[in-house]
């Protein structure tokens, strides 16, 4: 009889696959038995091995299926496992704020409207806000946000990102690669996400920066950019990602202080020195005798949004307000950062002094600093102010053209903002030198506490090394007096042989 092909529903071929049943055919089901039952028809013989043959094949590849999906099933199952291990990797910091139970039901509840596209109370928002943001829900809560903020402003067409794909930008070469893969390994360089060297983090963090640099072509690749979507790759996806950042530099507006021209940044640097004159005038007297714009010690805060010095907890936090409020966060926080620690800068003496201060011992807070900071961040309003301040720095700027222009020999004024101009940008290129020799100095550093900690192990090893040459030696001294004194002469011989003949050595060893 031929032997029947059974296929199953995903179409392969049971043929090539042997039963594989853990359990024996019963009586009934056994063809054998059936064979020598007694049964003297030998075509209802024949007609019941053909049915149990058939049953049993059908139980074989049944539960070949079975295995196969078993096995598909483990698959998605070790999938997972990656998944919240890398995960786990990602969200290793320390938050701001414990997030109570109910802030997190709250918070479920929320996120359920944003997948309905439904706009919420904004005070109420407002509120939860305040009250913390889970870690491991961080990510769609910042896209609940964005939902929220477009649902109530519309961004005009002229200022709209391309409306292209990510998927299609990353089959794009971009001409910022080399400035994108120097800087991957000075962003978040501690941070086991990011640390490895053409990790997992690395890479996404190169795609992400490379999609962005095709898809804006004024900004491209900025320094400090880096570290905005290092924190954003910390909480989702690289597409998702992709997406925040687009809001963040489009809808929020942060990629004025990233065109080229930095106009935006040096505004930015006037109305944090406005701010700390009207409302800090000791400190900001303080900070002009020494000679320190806001430039040296800010234009970083404001490039990365403190990711680049600050703890990732802080940042994140942070980032939760920026996604709420917008661009003026920033203000709110470096304004924070510096009152709340103005007694302290009043003590320092010297530019050096207060510009080392600013950069390393002002980012080392502790966690109840911290949480007060974001605390009057979110009972700050200054938005009137900075209004005020930008179009104070405009009339300034109009007025000192106009008086260029009045004067009768225009030409060295043009010479002084053109040399001004360039030592605004030497001094932007400096700080970002500052930053990286800082980074390399960790880097030495660690690696000079791993030498220590090596020749601490070493002097040990030598140590216990010693202590066993002086117990061969005592060895040695015990056998010299057991072994005759002839012998003992013709062995020193052959050990005086042997060391002034290396070539000797080998000889033995070979007759050996």
């Amino acid at each position: 009889m031929p032997l029947t092909v059974f296929f199953s529903a995903d179409g392969l071929d049971r043929n090539e696959l042997l039963p594989l049943s853990p359990l024996a055919p019963t009586m009934e089901e056994d063809p054998l038995v059936l064979f020598l039952s007694g049964d003297d028809d030998p075509e209802k013989v024949e007609e019941k091995k053909s049915k149990e043959l058939r049953s049993l094949w059908r139980k074989a590849i049944h539960q070949q299926i079975l295995l196969l999906r078993m096995e598909k099933e483990n698959q998605k199952l070790e999938a997972s496992r990656d998944e919240l291990q890398s995960r786990k990797v990602k969200l290793d910091y320390e938050e701001v704020g414990a997030c109570q139970r109910e802030v997190l039901i709250t918070w479920d509840k929320k996120l359920l409207n944003c997948r309905a596209k439904i706009r919420c109370d904004m005070e109420d928002i407002h509120a939860s806000l305040k009250e913390g943001v889970p870690k491991s829900r961080r990510g769609e809560i910042w896209q609940f946000l964005a939902l929220q903020y477009r649902l109530r402003h519309r961004l005009p067409n002229k200022q709209q990102p391309p409306d292209t794909s990510y998927k299609e930008l990353l089959k794009q070469l971009t001409a910022q690669q080399h400035a994108i893969l120097v800087d991957l390994g000075r962003t978040f360089p501690t941070h086991p996400y990011f640390s490895v060297q053409l990790g997992a983090g690395q890479l996404s963090l190169f795609n992400l920066l490379k999609a962005y640099s095709l898809l804006d072509k004024e900004v491209g690749y900025c320094q400090g950019i880096s570290f905005v979507a290092g924190v954003l790759l910390l909480h989702m996806s690289e597409e998702q990602a992709f997406e925040m950042l687009k809001f963040l530099m489009y809808d929020l507006g942060f990629r004025k202080q990233y065109r080229p021209d930095m106009m935006s940044l040096q505004i930015q640097m006037y109305q944090l020195s406005r701010l700390l004159h009207d409302y800090h005038r000791d400190l900001y007297n303080h900070l002009e005798e020494n000679e320190i714009s806001p430039s040296l010690y800010a234009a970083p805060w404001f490039l990365t949004l403190f990711a680049s010095q600050f703890p990732l907890g802080f940042v994140a936090r942070v980032f939760d307000i920026i996604f709420l409020q917008g661009t003026e966060v920033i203000f709110k926080v470096a304004l924070s950062l510096l009152s709340s620690q103005e007694t302290l800068i009043m003590e320092c003496e010297s530019f050096e002094n207060i510009v080392e201060f600013l950069k390393s011992t002002l980012p080392d807070m502790n966690t109840s600093e911290m949480e007060k900071i974001i605390t009057q961040v979110f009972e700050m309003d200054i938005s009137k102010q900075l209004h005020a301040y930008e179009v104070e720095y405009h009339v300034l700027q109009d007025e000192l053209q106009e008086s260029s222009y009045a004067c009768e020999d225009s030409e060295p004024v043009e010479k002084l903002e053109r040399a001004n101009s360039q030592l605004k940008r030497q001094n932007m290129d400096l700080l970002e030198k500052l930053q990286v020799a800082h980074s390399k100095i960790q880097a030495l550093e660690s690696n000079l506490e791993n030498l220590l900690t090596r020749e601490t192990k070493m002097k040990s090893l030598i140590r216990n090394l010693e202590q066993e040459k002086m117990a061969y030696q005592k060895i040695v001294e015990q056998i010299r007096k057991l072994v005759p004194a002839d012998a003992l002469a013709s062995c020193e011989s052959l050990l005086r042989d042997l060391n002034c003949n290396p070539s000797n050595k080998t000889k033995m060893g070979n007759k050996s």
